[in-house]
């Protein structure tokens, strides 16, 4: 997005001094930013992936453990979701935050709807999904996931693995109470649609990138949940039921992110929960067809857009570490060492640089995914996930 004068914006010029390193009235356009996490501080770090820079740090947004980023469909604002239930608009040409809410106890993640008028939050405390206006963050409803335990009795679930979907829905899945939940925005109301008995304890879940596969990884059992969305009413699928059978499961010291998923060609890439094995599925069946050794238990699987490479990276204690499958051989072409504890990796839109946070490094490191060559390390405050504004324009993200 590029900004024209205009005579109901007559100060903007004035307001974007803190988006530019030029006089005040240089415009900036939006498609080659996005924000890297600083969670150590509460913070973002505004960068331009086009000149591999920084271009300034945004503070107050409260807890950022396991912060996420969604961008409105104009790529001009950021919607941080933090993990003390915090809602924060984020002005990226101003560099300054619009608005903030304190929307429940403890949240996990949220999503924007295909018109970008509703942005929905998953919530651990109290469980349940809150939709908002995209403008000014005023409530639009406030849906409590309840389900009822083996006793008989009410309880409310966590929620996680919350998306977009087209039709202006939203899915969710209910870690406590084993089911996916699809939420209709097209009426007044939400409608809401229950799939019961999906599996145990779903961690997770990703959205195939056309929309019409919604998977949720299980941490309970083996396998995952696949709902397809242009045939609702075959309901829920179990799918890699077997992957670990005889199999013992390693401690999990950090779940794998479904979000990231990788899909290539004729085949997905998964995380295995507890395993040193990325998981490589048929799609025409989606049965298991490959398991791939790799250094440690994979967090983010993710394909370099063109589909040509995989690039994972692993929980503790091997997340030091970050490596690339050729999806043409399903072999480890190359092994990274980009610094202490890497939590995240986000390829710029066309893929020729990949971005890697090394959090106990304080630093970004820059790929090029082509030569593996090293082209920037930037300072950071303990730097988490990171977000690129294109992700706006794509579905799940």
């Amino acid at each position: 997005m590029t900004l024209l004068a205009s005579p109901q914006a007559p100060t903007l010029a004035s307001e974007l001094t803190l988006a530019t390193k030029g006089p005040a009235d240089v415009l900036r356009g939006t498609g080659d930013l996005g924000v890297v996490v600083e969670r150590a501080t509460g913070s973002l770090a505004l960068v331009n992936t086009s000149d591999r820079e920084i271009i300034n740090h945004i503070e107050g947004l409260g807890d950022l453990s396991h912060a996420s980023v969604k961008f409105s469909r104009d790529e001009r604002y950021a919607f941080v979701f933090g993990r003390d239930g915090g809602l924060t608009k984020v002005d990226l040409l101003t560099g300054r935050i619009t608005q903030r809410i304190i929307q429940s106890g403890n949240s996990i993640g949220g999503a924007i709807s295909q018109d970008g008028r509703y942005i929905a939050v998953a919530n651990y405390e109290p469980g349940g999904v809150k939709i908002f206006s995209s403008d000014d963050l005023t409530l639009v409803a406030d849906i409590p996931t309840t389900y009822e335990d083996k006793n008989g009795e009410t309880q409310r679930s966590k929620t996680v693995g919350l998306v977009d979907v087209p039709g202006n829905d939203f899915v969710v899945s209910l870690f406590d109470a084993g089911e996916i939940w699809t939420l209709d925005m097209t009426g007044k109301k939400p409608g809401i649609e229950r799939y019961r008995d999906i599996g145990e304890k779903p961690y997770d879940a990703l959205i195939s990138p056309n929309g019409r596969y919604y998977i949720a990884g299980l941490f309970g059992e083996d396998g995952l949940a696949k709902l397809d969305l242009w045939h609702p009413e075959k309901g829920v699928e179990r799918i890699l039921p077997d992957y670990g059978r005889g199999e013992k499961r390693l401690p999990v010291y950090k779940m794998p992110h479904l979000e990231g998923w990788a899909i290539a060609g004729d085949h997905a890439y998964f995380p295995a929960v507890g395993r040193h094995e990325v998981l490589m599925a048929n799609t025409a069946d989606w049965s298991l067809e490959k398991r791939i050794p790799v250094h440690g238990q994979p967090v983010f699987v993710m394909s370099r857009p063109d589909e040509r490479q995989i690039w994972v990276n692993f929980a503790h204690p091997d997340n030091d570490v970050v490596q690339v499958i050729d999806t043409r051989s399903g072999e480890i072409v190359k092994t990274l060492e980009p610094g202490k504890s890497v939590l995240h990796m986000e390829f710029t839109p066309r893929g020729e640089q990949v971005w890697i946070s090394a959090r106990d490094s304080d630093h970004i490191k820059v790929y090029d995914t082509e030569t593996f060559e090293e082209l920037a390390t930037l300072p950071a405050e303990s730097p988490s996930g990171i977000f690129f504004t294109d992700r706006a324009h794509k579905i799940g993200l």
